[in-house]
């Protein structure tokens, strides 16, 4: 199980439903645990009551039949159908007309879905969800991406009404980038990040606001996290094996030519010229590159039986033999 769920995190979102398919088909007896942990690239469906366009994921799903928020129905229909209470569908409603005005003002454009259900503590769990189709003929204005998608997936575990509720939120972002461009070719990048956050807030201030303030707070990490820290790593290696000259510079600077905006309305890329490397007739005498070979840790910590450095040969070791003599026979130095 824990291999299975490591080769989930190291593929790419595009390649992730076939990828589960095939564990499941390998491991039928962890399905259940495969599911439930496993955040697959979100889908769109329209609501045929409303005329809305609702997100599908395994928080809305039963059987073949997913729930719209919109109108509390099921496509296609089901009967015996769970549905959220009348106190958390009230509060259902309103957290999805909120983060309607969020996904406008945070991404400009796309969709949201707000799910909620009771569990077995006596308090609830909330799941936000956004989807952005940043490519030129979805809801991209620069239209740079042959393909682009943002899905945010934000679930929130709350703890029974106390004066201070605890909050567990666990948060999912995969991100997919495609260019196919004559002056740069085709470039393709994606990943996904996951980071959790634990807080106990006063319930006084209304559970949407607790749990808007710590999303908006989380993403807003996650989303300096693929841009500093992810694509701003990228673009060093990059730019370190160009050549150390001017051609580094950010405005001539063009063979990672993807490039993620944190507060716009889609991932957007940088305009480049990817001469350099399309060609090795362009290398000269006078251009040098550094090499470097990298090596991967297993782990944070030492593990037993790990080899660090050179291995210890004991027979080196063995050559002079020591006696150890009485404390008595042992002439002090003056």
């Amino acid at each position: 199980m824990e291999a299975a769920l490591g080769l989930m995190r190291r593929m790419p979102p595009r390649h992730s439903e076939t990828t589960l398919s095939a564990l499941l088909s390998l491991l039928p007896g962890h399905s259940s645990d495969l599911l439930s942990q496993v955040d697959l690239p979100l889908q769109v469906s329209s609501d045929v009551v409303s005329g809305q366009k609702f997100i599908l994921c395994e928080y809305n799903r039963d059987a073949d039949s997913y729930r719209s928020p919109w109108s509390n129905k099921y496509h296609p229909p089901l009967e015996d159908a769970p549905y959220p209470s009348s106190k958390l569908r009230q509060l259902e409603i309103e957290a999805n007309d909120i983060f309607t005005v969020y996904c406008d003002q945070y991404y400009e454009g796309g969709i949201s879905s707000v799910y909620m259900w009771e569990d077995d503590n006596e308090g609830f769990v909330a799941c936000f969800l956004v989807k952005k189709d940043g490519s030129k003929t979805g809801q991209g204005r620069r239209g740079y991406l042959e393909e682009g998608t943002w899905d945010a997936i934000h679930v929130i575990e709350v703890g029974p009404d106390e004066e201070m509720t605890r909050y567990c939120l666990t948060s999912t972002v995969m991100l997919s980038l495609t260019t196919d461009d004559v002056s740069s070719g085709t470039f393709s990048l994606s990943g996904s990040i996951r980071r959790q956050m634990n807080m106990n807030l006063p319930v006084a201030d209304g559970h949407l606001s607790n749990m808007g303030k710590m999303i908006e707070e989380l993403e807003g990490k996650l989303r300096n996290s693929l841009d500093q820290v992810y694509f701003g790593k990228t673009r060093e290696m990059v730019c370190t094996l160009r050549p150390s000259n001017e051609d580094c510079e950010p405005n001539t600077l063009n063979a990672f030519d993807l490039w993620y905006s944190a507060l716009d309305d889609e991932v957007s890329i940088v305009e480049a010229d990817a001469s350099t490397f399309s060609s090795s007739s362009s290398l000269s005498s006078s251009d040098y590159y550094d090499l470097y070979k990298l090596y991967k840790k297993c782990g944070p910590n030492p593990k037993n039986g790990e080899q660090y450095g050179a291995p210890f040969k004991e027979e080196e070791w063995a050559d002079e033999e020591y006696t150890s003599k009485p404390v008595d026979a042992i002439t002090p130095i003056e």
